[in-house]
């Protein structure tokens, strides 16, 4: 692998932009090229940070080593598979893929390729201390509420940002989804999951809110935390050595950056993972996935 690796990123939206935008800044790693169907658009963003701009992605795959994906969901998978193909270490925007068995071919493509998923919200776990913890959540109740955006309208609110908290309960639990219910439409949802421990997670998400609004509360046996992502600040009641000053640590303070080092540290050797791996990111979107068809069956 290369000493200074050549980062490419194929969307050149919101997402690809904060993406290009790390490649340019990290150590050890520069932005070489963007690709994007629409070339002014890969222009625009990769021309003011040093790199080339493509809309062919065979030329593109020619002059980079890492490669993240941030096109639309639909095309997530023919991005990454392609990538993978050209023996390229993936970080792969959520969702991993728009379907299961897209997401599983992907897993299946690494084959020792490093593949890493964009569930940058787990690093704020991990910077709080949540992620180790020795009780077993009894209730979570999640809100992630925005205005709404032109932003990821290939996919539903589901799809789009329930699939950040998914993620986080499932982290939070040992216990299997046993139990599905939804209702809502398609930018404004409401789901519970009951687990096959007793443990409960409720989730509220709209593309259609007059403000953003990211919080969670867990509940476990021995008391409550209680979390304001875009104040970075939390409550804690229980007895859980958590770090109040986790905003404020690299990680904390910019969990895309800390995701995406996280990822180019297992592409070089230095760490045995990236932050979510397939498999976790596979689970999310199963779970994400029948969360949709709870939806289209609720009255």
């Amino acid at each position: 692998m290369a000493e200074c690796l050549r980062g490419g990123v194929i969307g050149a939206g919101v997402f690809g932009g904060h993406h290009a935008r790390q490649y340019a800044r990290l150590e050890g790693v520069r932005l070489a090229a963007v690709l994007d169907t629409h070339p002014e658009r890969a222009a625009a963003l990769a021309a003011p940070l040093g790199a080339q701009a493509f809309d062919d992605l065979e030329a593109f795959l020619s002059v980079v080593d890492v490669v993240t994906v941030a096109s639309p969901a639909a095309f997530h998978a023919r991005h990454a598979l392609a990538a993978l193909a050209a023996g390229k270490p993936v970080y792969v925007e959520k969702p991993i893929a728009a379907t299961l068995d897209d997401a599983r071919r992907i897993e299946a493509a690494a084959n020792g390729v490093v593949v890493a998923a964009g569930h940058q919200e787990r690093v704020v776990f991990q910077a709080m201390g949540l992620l180790d913890l020795p009780e077993q959540p009894l209730r979570l109740e999640a809100v992630r509420h925005g205005p709404p955006s032109e932003r990821s309208q290939d996919v539903s609110a589901v799809l789009d940002l329930m699939v950040h908290d998914l993620d986080l309960a499932l982290s939070l639990s040992a216990a299997r989804p046993a139990k599905v219910r939804a209702d809502g439409r398609r930018n404004l949802v409401r789901a519970e999951v009951a687990f096959d421990d007793g443990f409960t997670a409720v989730f509220d998400v709209s593309r259609e809110a007059p403000a953003r609004r990211r919080t969670m509360r867990v509940a476990f046996p021995s008391g409550e935390v209680e979390i304001d992502f875009l104040a970075r600040t939390f409550r804690n009641t229980t007895a859980f050595a958590l770090d109040p000053d986790f905003a404020e640590t690299p990680a904390g303070s910019d969990p895309l950056g800390a995701s995406v080092e996280g990822f180019l540290q297992a592409v070089r050797g230095q760490a045995p993972r990236p932050v979510v791996t397939p498999g976790e990111a596979i689970r999310a979107l199963e779970l994400a996935l029948k969360v949709e068809v709870a939806l289209g069956a609720a009255p």
